[in-house]
């Protein structure tokens, strides 16, 4: 008997969480509900005998009646980007069919509001906070009259600082001292007001560190931590130019990255613990079920949050599940059961490459056309088997011919037992698409960890 899923899908997240769902040992039939025409989603749902759909805006609301129509084959559903779970597509469908979602209600999507997330840090794990202040347009005046404030709490805790918008934005629209700004008042004009014209803007002292991912699973009531992972959110080389949703990611053999010492592993560890505590303020709670994901710096006075999110990340997913030992299925109907306690991987290193189109991240203008041809880097399957994956993301399907978007296009994953080789194999692939596409050469690069471990070296002294 088949296991019907149903998929919320956009970029190369979700087509990860399909290949990892599709390879399980049971009989899976995929309903995927996409952005757009992904060609990954779409072979794998024809493949799995279920269905493919396009819901350009992700409405919660054809969501919906896309599960309700295939309700009787479906057991549960997951979700990968976020919005359509801020937008309550859990509450939703939970309410109008007897579909199962593996993801928090609207109520615990902690990334709708950074503000809410620094008070929350602030009550359970102040420890883990930088110092923070929000400014609200509704509590000020004029512009002079809100610089004035800002300027007041930059005289206490100092300019060097990150700006940051309350609205949830992939990491753009951040700005932090000495990467986007030098000056009080560039940073008030060029950061702090575009994001005061939208709606609250934190404004927090700069983390000085390494920093890394975490991503949990919870089941509602035990939270299990998966391997922790380096994303790489700017543009650009050797971090350089504006933040991206980001450009990739690695992953070293075991739970630690190369920067990373034991008692860093297990203090946020216990701070994940502790905000998946305060979340859910019982012993159980289902509705927090889902996915904790805890971006981590670790500076000279210990680990401190970045951001929470309720969702698995991009491009961090895809680090975790290829190596994942369990049957991706089994861990999500432990997830509904309430049972889940550990989960198993691979003793391997992954990294993550994205392939972007030429104006991402705001560097050029490009009106060619959009094409892509993925043939050459999957040819290089025949050399290197399941150690190379290709996970389509911001791509279309049009007249049998796959087409970039204006996001990230493709990310190419690379597994081995060492970074090195795992890198060789990402940016082998990566080279092989043909198409108007570029890449960040740095990627788990050995002089970049250097440079992370050599860092931290310095700060602990």
């Amino acid at each position: 008997m088949a296991i019907g899923i149903l998929g919320i899908s956009y970029g190369s997240r979700f087509a990860c969480m399909a290949d990892s769902l599709s390879r399980s040992g049971h009989n899976v039939k995929l309903f995927i509900a996409d952005k757009q025409g992904n060609p990954y989603n779409i072979k794998k749902a024809g493949e799995t005998g279920g269905k493919h759909i396009v819901i350009p805006d992700l409405s919660v609301d054809d969501i919906t009646k896309f599960a309700k129509r295939h309700e009787k084959e479906i057991d549960f559903g997951v979700v990968g980007p976020e919005t359509p779970g801020m937008n309550g597509i859990r509450d939703m469908i939970e309410k109008e069919t007897k579909i199962k979602m593996i993801c928090p209600t609207a109520e615990y999507f902690v990334e709708r509001s950074k503000a809410e997330q620094r008070r929350l840090i602030e009550k359970i794990v102040p420890s883990a906070n930088p110092k923070f202040k929000v400014f609200d347009s509704s509590a000020h005046g004029s512009k002079n009259e809100v610089k004035k404030d800002v300027y007041k709490w930059l005289d206490e805790i100092g300019d060097e600082v990150a700006v940051k918008p309350d609205a949830p934005a992939t990491g753009k629209g951040v700005g932090v001292w000495g990467d986007h700004f030098t000056s009080r008042e560039n940073m008030f004009e060029n950061y702090f007001l575009p994001n005061f014209e939208k709606g609250p803007v934190i404004v927090e002292e700069k983390l000085e560190g390494e920093e890394f991912s975490l991503q949990f699973v919870s089941d509602g009531e035990h939270l299990v931590p998966t391997p922790a992972v380096r994303d790489y959110k700017r543009a650009f080389d050797w971090d350089l130019g504006p933040n991206t949703g980001g450009m990739g990611s690695y992953k070293d053999r075991g739970d630690l990255l190369p920067f990373m010492k034991e008692k860093d592993w297990r203090e946020s560890l216990e701070i994940g613990e502790k905000i998946h505590e305060g979340l859910k303020k019982v012993g159980k709670n289902p509705r927090v079920r889902g996915n904790l994901y805890m971006a981590y710096i670790i500076t000279k006075n210990g680990v401190k949050v970045l951001e929470i999110n309720s969702r698995w990340g991009d491009p961090e997913v895809m680090n975790i599940l290829p190596i994942l030992k369990n049957d991706f299925v089994d861990v999500c109907f432990k997830s509904l059961e309430g049972n889940l306690r550990k989960l198993a991987f691979e003793d391997k290193a992954t990294v993550v490459t994205y392939a972007v189109p030429l104006g991402y991240g705001g560097y050029a203008s490009y009106s060619g056309h959009k094409k892509v041809d993925l043939s050459k880097a999957e040819k290089l399957k025949e050399k290197y088997g399941d150690n190379l994956r290709i996970y389509p993301g911001a791509m279309e399907l049009r007249d049998g011919e796959t087409h970039a978007l204006r996001s990230r296009a493709v990310a190419i994953v690379g597994i081995s037992n060492t970074l090195d080789e795992a890198r060789e194999i990402s940016m082998e692939g990566i080279r092989k698409i043909d198409g108007s596409l570029r890449h960040r050469e740095d990627i788990a690069l050995p002089e970049y960890i250097n440079r992370s471990k050599k860092h931290m070296e310095e700060l602990l002294v």
